[in-house]
């Protein structure tokens, strides 16, 4: 017998995003195309990048709540968001929304932290290392020790994603991402893996592992894994091999 009870199948996963307008390359959790697998998308209206990272985000929870809300009336089974500063709001979301909820790309710290080898730690490479508080780290269960790096606030990656301006230098902002990367790692030579915080960073991963020579970790990792508990892949069953 099949049972209803949504309205949209098949898309588990909801992301909660933020009110913005700067561009989205594949990768980046606003860019469907970045996805192996369907998700929904509902616009918290009023939350600007700005205000979620510059400013404290909790005056919009419920506003958040509420959008999660709709996306689970409309069928998902989970709930992220597009940004990792948004970890401040984990338990307010967990609770309100009693579904699993992964708030922010920095929830996988303490889980890559235990995958490395002794003598290696993680390390945290952020949109803004000034407006990351102890606050945020403990909200998502992070080591306050964590070592963490931020990009230049006046360079081309923050000031388009912060001031959610309409064009962006790509060049430029994986030029800031990878830049950081070496300092951070420079400062920090035994990090032995690096967790993207900004969820907008992710196009450009792959260049931050290459310049830094460690595994990086990011919103991408964490929702493909997130999903795959929600909907597990179901292999042929031993009687129809």
């Amino acid at each position: 017998m099949l049972r209803g009870g949504k309205t949209v199948y098949g898309a588990s996963v909801g992301v909660l995003m933020l009110e913005t307008r700067f561009p989205r390359l594949p990768g980046d959790i606003g860019h469907a195309e970045s996805w192996d697998f369907p998700v929904q998308y509902r616009v918290v209206r009023g939350a600007a990048p700005s205000a979620v990272v510059l400013e404290d985000p909790r005056p919009l929870t419920q506003a958040f709540i509420e959008a999660g809300r709709d996306l689970l009336a409309t069928g998902c089974d989970g709930i992220t968001t597009s940004c990792g500063f948004l970890g401040l709001i984990q338990d307010e979301l967990r609770a309100a929304l009693d579904v699993p909820v992964a708030a922010s790309s920095l929830m996988q710290v303490p889980l890559v932290q235990a995958l490395l080898p002794a003598g290696r730690q993680v390390a945290i490479l952020t949109v803004s290392a000034e407006a990351l508080t102890p606050a945020h780290l403990a909200a998502s269960r992070v080591p306050p020790a964590t070592p963490v790096g931020g990009l230049p606030p006046e360079g081309a990656f923050a000031q388009t994603v912060l001031g959610d301006r309409l064009a962006m230098d790509v060049d430029a902002c994986r030029d800031d991402l990878c830049q950081s990367a070496v300092r951070l790692k420079t400062r920090h030579p035994d990090v032995g893996a690096i967790v993207l915080e900004c969820t907008n960073m992710v196009p450009f991963a792959a260049d931050v592992r290459q310049i830094t020579g460690v595994p990086v970790f990011s919103i991408h990792t964490f929702v493909t894994w997130f999903q795959a508990g929600l909907v597990p892949r179901r292999f042929r069953s031993v009687d129809t091999c």
